[in-house]
Protein backbone atom coordinates (compact mmCIF):
# COMPACT_ATOMS: atom_id res chain seq x y z
CA UNK A 1 0.00 0.00 0.00
CA UNK A 2 1.28 3.47 -0.85
CA UNK A 3 1.72 6.44 1.41
CA UNK A 4 -1.57 7.72 2.91
CA UNK A 5 -3.20 10.28 0.65
CA UNK A 6 -3.12 13.98 1.55
CA UNK A 7 -6.54 15.24 2.62
CA UNK A 8 -7.56 18.87 2.15
CA UNK A 9 -10.62 20.20 3.96
CA UNK A 10 -13.00 23.07 3.45
CA UNK A 11 -13.97 24.80 6.71
CA UNK A 12 -17.48 26.30 6.81
CA UNK A 13 -20.15 23.66 6.42
CA UNK A 14 -17.58 20.87 6.45
CA UNK A 15 -15.75 21.03 9.78
CA UNK A 16 -17.77 23.71 11.58
CA UNK A 17 -21.28 25.12 11.45
CA UNK A 18 -20.39 28.78 11.12
CA UNK A 19 -23.86 29.97 10.08
CA UNK A 20 -24.96 31.21 13.54
CA UNK A 21 -21.87 33.42 13.99
CA UNK A 22 -21.92 34.64 10.40
CA UNK A 23 -25.61 35.43 10.72
CA UNK A 24 -25.09 37.31 13.98
CA UNK A 25 -22.35 39.48 12.46
CA UNK A 26 -24.25 40.09 9.22
CA UNK A 27 -27.52 40.96 10.93
CA UNK A 28 -25.77 43.35 13.30
CA UNK A 29 -24.16 45.04 10.30
CA UNK A 30 -27.50 45.23 8.52
CA UNK A 31 -29.15 46.69 11.63
CA UNK A 32 -26.46 49.36 11.84
CA UNK A 33 -27.34 50.34 8.28
CA UNK A 34 -31.09 50.35 8.91
CA UNK A 35 -31.75 47.07 7.13
CA UNK A 36 -33.92 44.16 8.31
CA UNK A 37 -32.34 40.91 9.41
CA UNK A 38 -31.97 37.92 7.12
CA UNK A 39 -33.29 34.52 8.15
CA UNK A 40 -31.05 31.61 9.00
CA UNK A 41 -32.16 29.77 5.88
CA UNK A 42 -31.36 32.74 3.67
CA UNK A 43 -28.02 33.26 5.40
CA UNK A 44 -27.00 29.67 4.74
CA UNK A 45 -27.56 30.23 1.02
CA UNK A 46 -25.07 33.11 1.12
CA UNK A 47 -22.18 31.03 2.53
CA UNK A 48 -19.38 29.49 0.50
CA UNK A 49 -17.86 32.21 -1.65
CA UNK A 50 -16.13 34.25 1.03
CA UNK A 51 -17.14 37.25 3.16
CA UNK A 52 -17.44 39.87 0.42
CA UNK A 53 -20.14 38.03 -1.56
CA UNK A 54 -21.89 37.22 1.72
CA UNK A 55 -22.07 40.90 2.67
CA UNK A 56 -23.14 41.92 -0.84
CA UNK A 57 -25.88 39.28 -0.87
CA UNK A 58 -27.09 40.35 2.55
CA UNK A 59 -27.60 43.93 1.43
CA UNK A 60 -29.08 42.96 -1.94
CA UNK A 61 -31.62 40.75 -0.18
CA UNK A 62 -32.74 43.45 2.25
CA UNK A 63 -33.43 46.43 0.06
CA UNK A 64 -30.88 47.53 -2.49
CA UNK A 65 -27.40 46.46 -3.45
CA UNK A 66 -24.55 48.40 -1.89
CA UNK A 67 -22.86 50.95 -4.13
CA UNK A 68 -19.38 49.79 -5.08
CA UNK A 69 -17.71 52.45 -2.94
CA UNK A 70 -19.59 51.24 0.16
CA UNK A 71 -18.73 47.56 -0.15
CA UNK A 72 -15.20 47.87 1.25
CA UNK A 73 -16.20 49.70 4.46
CA UNK A 74 -19.16 47.37 4.99
CA UNK A 75 -16.93 44.33 4.51
CA UNK A 76 -14.35 45.68 6.97
CA UNK A 77 -17.05 46.28 9.57
CA UNK A 78 -18.49 42.80 9.04
CA UNK A 79 -15.08 41.19 9.52
CA UNK A 80 -14.54 43.18 12.71
CA UNK A 81 -17.91 42.08 14.06
CA UNK A 82 -17.29 38.46 13.11
CA UNK A 83 -13.75 38.33 14.49
CA UNK A 84 -14.94 39.75 17.83
CA UNK A 85 -17.26 36.80 18.42
CA UNK A 86 -15.84 34.08 20.68
CA UNK A 87 -15.45 30.69 19.06
CA UNK A 88 -18.23 28.27 19.95
CA UNK A 89 -16.98 24.73 20.67
CA UNK A 90 -20.48 23.54 19.79
CA UNK A 91 -19.99 24.75 16.22
CA UNK A 92 -17.63 21.85 15.49
CA UNK A 93 -19.62 19.13 13.78
CA UNK A 94 -19.86 15.85 15.72
CA UNK A 95 -17.03 13.48 14.92
CA UNK A 96 -14.70 16.09 13.43
CA UNK A 97 -11.98 16.05 16.14
CA UNK A 98 -11.95 12.27 16.23
CA UNK A 99 -11.80 11.96 12.45
CA UNK A 100 -8.98 14.48 12.13
CA UNK A 101 -7.03 12.67 14.84
CA UNK A 102 -7.62 9.32 13.14
CA UNK A 103 -6.35 10.63 9.82
CA UNK A 104 -3.30 12.24 11.42
CA UNK A 105 -2.48 9.07 13.34
CA UNK A 106 -2.71 7.11 10.07
CA UNK A 107 -0.10 9.38 8.49
CA UNK A 108 -2.27 11.52 6.22
CA UNK A 109 -0.99 15.02 5.51
CA UNK A 110 -3.88 17.36 6.34
CA UNK A 111 -4.51 20.82 4.91
CA UNK A 112 -7.23 23.43 4.81
CA UNK A 113 -8.49 25.32 1.74
CA UNK A 114 -11.15 27.88 2.64
CA UNK A 115 -12.57 31.08 1.18
CA UNK A 116 -12.62 32.51 4.71
CA UNK A 117 -9.80 35.04 5.34
CA UNK A 118 -6.61 33.27 6.42
CA UNK A 119 -6.11 35.03 9.76
CA UNK A 120 -9.72 34.49 10.81
CA UNK A 121 -9.60 30.81 9.81
CA UNK A 122 -6.38 30.23 11.76
CA UNK A 123 -7.65 32.08 14.83
CA UNK A 124 -10.91 30.14 14.78
CA UNK A 125 -9.19 26.78 14.44
CA UNK A 126 -6.81 27.69 17.24
CA UNK A 127 -9.66 28.65 19.58
CA UNK A 128 -11.42 25.39 18.75
CA UNK A 129 -8.29 23.32 19.39
CA UNK A 130 -8.11 22.04 15.82
CA UNK A 131 -5.19 24.08 14.47
CA UNK A 132 -2.28 21.70 15.28
CA UNK A 133 -3.50 18.98 12.93
CA UNK A 134 -3.25 21.18 9.83
CA UNK A 135 0.09 21.23 8.03
CA UNK A 136 -0.96 24.00 5.63
CA UNK A 137 -3.80 26.52 5.44
CA UNK A 138 -4.76 28.69 2.47
CA UNK A 139 -7.49 31.28 2.95
CA UNK A 140 -9.60 33.32 0.61
CA UNK A 141 -7.14 36.21 0.80
CA UNK A 142 -3.95 34.14 0.53
CA UNK A 143 -3.84 34.25 -3.28
CA UNK A 144 -5.40 36.35 -6.03
CA UNK A 145 -7.64 33.36 -6.78
CA UNK A 146 -10.19 31.64 -4.54
CA UNK A 147 -12.13 28.42 -4.91
CA UNK A 148 -13.54 27.31 -7.34
CA UNK A 149 -10.20 28.10 -8.98
CA UNK A 150 -7.68 25.28 -8.45
CA UNK A 151 -4.77 27.50 -7.37
CA UNK A 152 -5.62 27.60 -3.63
CA UNK A 153 -5.95 23.83 -3.47
CA UNK A 154 -2.72 23.34 -5.40
CA UNK A 155 -1.01 25.82 -3.04
CA UNK A 156 -2.06 23.75 -0.04
CA UNK A 157 -0.65 20.61 -1.62
CA UNK A 158 2.59 22.42 -2.47
CA UNK A 159 2.90 23.65 1.12
CA UNK A 160 2.41 20.09 2.33
CA UNK A 161 5.00 18.92 -0.20
CA UNK A 162 2.33 16.49 -1.38
CA UNK A 163 1.47 15.38 -4.92
CA UNK A 164 -1.94 15.76 -6.49
CA UNK A 165 -1.94 12.03 -7.23
CA UNK A 166 -4.18 10.35 -4.68
CA UNK A 167 -5.09 13.60 -2.90
CA UNK A 168 -8.67 14.33 -1.89
CA UNK A 169 -10.60 17.54 -1.28
CA UNK A 170 -13.37 17.28 1.32
CA UNK A 171 -16.05 19.96 1.21
CA UNK A 172 -19.73 20.75 1.18
CA UNK A 173 -20.42 22.65 -2.01
CA UNK A 174 -19.84 23.25 -5.70
CA UNK A 175 -16.75 25.40 -5.18
CA UNK A 176 -15.00 22.50 -3.48
CA UNK A 177 -15.94 20.02 -6.19
CA UNK A 178 -14.96 22.41 -8.98
CA UNK A 179 -11.60 23.24 -7.39
CA UNK A 180 -10.84 19.56 -6.92
CA UNK A 181 -11.74 18.65 -10.48
CA UNK A 182 -9.69 21.54 -11.88
CA UNK A 183 -6.72 20.53 -9.72
CA UNK A 184 -6.97 16.88 -10.73
CA UNK A 185 -7.72 15.49 -7.27
CA UNK A 186 -10.62 13.47 -5.90
CA UNK A 187 -13.57 15.25 -4.33
CA UNK A 188 -15.56 13.98 -1.36
CA UNK A 189 -18.73 15.87 -0.51
CA UNK A 190 -20.47 16.01 2.87
CA UNK A 191 -24.25 16.16 2.67
CA UNK A 192 -24.85 18.24 5.82
CA UNK A 193 -23.26 21.56 4.79
CA UNK A 194 -24.39 24.65 2.92
CA UNK A 195 -24.70 23.38 -0.64
CA UNK A 196 -27.55 25.05 -2.47
CA UNK A 197 -29.77 22.36 -3.91
CA UNK A 198 -29.25 18.62 -3.62
CA UNK A 199 -25.60 17.70 -2.88
CA UNK A 200 -26.10 14.45 -4.76
CA UNK A 201 -26.51 16.45 -7.96
CA UNK A 202 -22.93 17.72 -7.76
CA UNK A 203 -20.27 15.78 -9.70
CA UNK A 204 -18.23 14.72 -6.67
CA UNK A 205 -16.44 11.39 -6.47
CA UNK A 206 -18.08 10.42 -3.21
CA UNK A 207 -20.89 11.64 -0.98
CA UNK A 208 -20.86 11.01 2.77
CA UNK A 209 -23.47 11.87 5.37
CA UNK A 210 -21.23 11.96 8.44
CA UNK A 211 -17.59 12.98 8.76
CA UNK A 212 -16.73 9.77 10.61
CA UNK A 213 -17.36 7.95 7.32
CA UNK A 214 -14.50 9.85 5.67
CA UNK A 215 -11.71 7.27 6.21
CA UNK A 216 -13.83 4.60 4.54
CA UNK A 217 -14.66 6.99 1.68
CA UNK A 218 -10.97 7.76 1.19
CA UNK A 219 -10.21 4.07 1.00
CA UNK A 220 -13.08 3.51 -1.44
CA UNK A 221 -11.80 6.30 -3.67
CA UNK A 222 -8.26 4.91 -3.46
CA UNK A 223 -9.44 1.47 -4.49
CA UNK A 224 -12.02 2.82 -6.96
CA UNK A 225 -14.80 0.79 -5.36
CA UNK A 226 -18.36 1.13 -6.64
CA UNK A 227 -20.62 3.42 -4.62
CA UNK A 228 -23.61 2.42 -2.53
CA UNK A 229 -27.09 3.71 -3.37
CA UNK A 230 -26.56 6.65 -0.99
CA UNK A 231 -23.22 7.57 -2.57
CA UNK A 232 -22.26 9.39 -5.71
CA UNK A 233 -20.61 6.83 -8.00
CA UNK A 234 -16.85 7.16 -8.07
CA UNK A 235 -15.35 8.55 -11.25
CA UNK A 236 -11.90 7.53 -12.38
CA UNK A 237 -9.21 10.15 -11.86
CA UNK A 238 -5.69 9.92 -13.28
CA UNK A 239 -2.75 9.06 -11.05
CA UNK A 240 -4.83 7.75 -8.17
CA UNK A 241 -2.99 5.41 -5.82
Amino acid sequence: MGKPAPVIFDLDGTLIDSAPHLGHALNRLLAERGRPAVSGEMLRSFIGDGPRPLVERGFAATGRALPVEEVGPALARFLDLYAALPADPGSVYPGVPQTLARLADAGHAIGLCTNKPHAIACSLLNELGLLPVFGAIVGGDSLPQRKPAPEPLLAVLAALDAPTAGAAMVGDGPNDVAAARAAGVASILVSYGYARGNPADLPADRLIHHIIDLPDALEAVRRNLPGTPSDIPIRSLPNMI
